[in-house]
């Protein structure tokens, strides 16, 4: 999607920073985390040592102040479409524009905004110590999405998508779909120990696609304090952009590039025909009904 010239994203809103550290009380996010955050391992089948992401308890997380820095765009919207981190801070605005106005309408939930910090080579977090490896993540105990940019060089080189900034957004989205699992009380009502193309697991990935989908439908109505919209209404071209996005991390497509074989019965996240299928119900339907992957049974 193209951000719109006109549109104001000076909003401080995403900070910049080689890590933050601190303190995860009370632990990490035992299981759940690794559902969320181990998208390395589950993109290449390598394992990988995250021994620190894992605990017990929810716990709170204590940051250590003055360490990263907002991110600072004052050249409006054409900053965004130049620049990696305006990009990032624009879409956050549009995200959270769009989901203070649709969640509270219709769940009820009035939304809160996650935090979002853009990182290189290492962080800790809420859900302990993570590097690179791990691909962007959203950590529930900090309600924090965690963003290292280069990952989306490697979304095109490694995984194959078409790239584009539209794929690049909805990588942003899924995570902030997430929050809204957070916010909702869905990552807590899950199973999860499960894998598979119908597990628990893989409802939760899906849901956050479809939930990326819906912002991508109504995100040219999501507009700055002086009714500017934030972006112009997607192209089929940069839809495509998405879907591709969406397909190079479906877990058949993982395995197989890096493998050679699909085990179905391992998937965490889905396949590409399952999450390019859930972000287009989000995209086209526009609810949070439409999006509910637990209500589906089998037929997934």
């Amino acid at each position: 999607m193209t951000f719109n010239k006109d549109a104001d994203i000076s909003g401080n809103r995403v900070r910049r920073g080689g890590g933050r550290r601190g303190v995860a009380v009370g632990g990490g996010i035992g299981g759940l985390g690794l559902i969320v955050v181990l998208l390395f391992q589950v993109f290449t089948g390598q394992n990988v040592d995250l021994s620190g992401l894992t605990g017990e308890g929810q716990g709170q997380y204590q940051p250590e102040q003055g360490e990263d820095s907002y991110v600072q765009c004052l050249e409006g919207g054409d900053q965004a479409n130049r620049e990696i981190d305006c990009r990032m801070n624009a879409t956050a605005l549009s995200l959270d524009q769009y989901w203070e106005e649709t969640l509270p309408a219709q769940s009820g939930v009035q939304y809160q905004l996650p935090e979002f910090l853009l990182f290189t080579g290492n962080v800790s977090t809420g859900c302990g110590a993570a590097t690179s490896a791990v691909g962007p993540f959203y950590c529930p105990p900090d309600s924090t999405v965690y963003i290292d940019t280069t990952f989306f060089d490697e979304l095109t080189s490694r995984f194959g998508a078409d790239g584009g900034p539209l794929g690049e957004l909805y990588v942003v989205a899924h995570e902030f779909g997430h929050h809204i699992q957070n916010q909702l009380g869905t990552m807590n009502a899950i199973d999860r120990t499960g894998t598979g193309p119908t597990s628990d697991a893989v409802r939760l990935e899906l849901q956050a696609d479809c939930y990326a989908g819906m912002w991508v439908q109504g995100a040219v109505d999501a507009k700055d304090a002086d009714g500017n919209s934030y972006l112009l209404a997607p192209t089929d071209a940069e839809i495509d952009q998405a879907l591709s996005a969406a397909a190079a991390v479906g877990d058949d497509h993982i395995q197989e590039t890096f493998s050679g074989e699909v085990t179905p019965h391992t998937w965490t996240h889905g396949s590409s025909e399952q999450r390019k299928a859930w972000f287009e119900t989000g995209r086209t339907q526009g609810t949070l009904q439409a999006c509910d992957t637990f209500a589906v049974g089998d037929a997934l």
